[in-house]
């Protein structure tokens, strides 16, 4: 599976961004896939993930109210729609993909096999 993430730039705080995927080399329609960061000294965290159709979703605290995550299995593109953007979501994002279902992924830790290059998202205080 390749992935490659796009989108990501410079924001000034309260600003908007979104992020794209394109996946490749498997049927996008079974794919779950999901969106991680890592910010500056920090360890990669989990952000949102996406079940095969997008009926289950799954956010992490920090972007809730915030961040959309969504999929368009007939473009094989998954998004994530970044409001109100702080300071603290700067971040290199990286767009993660697995075969197994959703909720066998968010029950084992949000941990994916494919993973693409990620995109940086600078916010601006």
């Amino acid at each position: 599976v390749q992935l490659q993430a796009c989108g990501g730039g410079l924001v000034q705080t309260g600003g908007s961004l979104r992020l794209s995927c394109a996946a490749s080399g498997h049927t996008f329609s079974r794919l779950t896939m999901g969106w991680f960061r890592q910010a500056p000294g920090k360890e990669r965290e989990f952000v949102s993930l996406i079940s095969w159709r997008g009926s289950n979703i799954w956010l992490a605290d920090p972007v809730k109210g915030r961040f959309t995550i969504s999929r368009d299995n007939a473009k094989n593109t998954v998004y994530l729609q970044m409001k109100l953007l702080k300071p603290e979501d700067t971040a290199v994002y990286y767009c993660a993909a697995d075969s197994r279902p959703s909720l066998d992924v968010a029950g084992n830790g949000y941990d994916m096999n494919y993973w693409g290059k990620g995109t940086l998202v600078t916010v601006s205080s």
